[in-house]
């Protein structure tokens, strides 16, 4: 499957936290991912950006919090994050560019 635009649209980047680097020990890998991206759009853009099988998406929204900042108000975007079940035996190493 060859990379279109849209799938590097749909894949914003990967999210790395302590949770997300222990996910990565069970073959799950976790990006933040379009707002308005469905699940099957976040497996077609992985399988064909890094050349892996996906078994199962996961999504997550996660709201954005209002907050003040000097007496001022302001809110935090929403974000969209997505766990990626690769297949057995396949990884994708995110620590490196493309």
């Amino acid at each position: 499957m060859a990379a279109t635009i849209r799938n590097f649209d749909v894949l914003l980047s990967p999210h790395i936290t302590e949770k997300a680097t222990n996910l990565s020990e069970l073959n799950k890998v976790v990006f933040k991912v379009a707002l308005d991206s469905s699940k099957d759009e976040v497996a077609s853009a992985v399988e064909a950006i890094y050349n892996v099988k996906v078994t199962k998406v996961n999504t997550i929204v996660t709201k954005g919090k209002t907050k003040r900042f000097k007496g001022i108000k302001g809110r935090r975007s929403d974000v969209k994050k997505a766990i990626v079940t690769l297949a057995e035996g396949q990884s994708i190493d995110i620590t490196t560019g493309l």
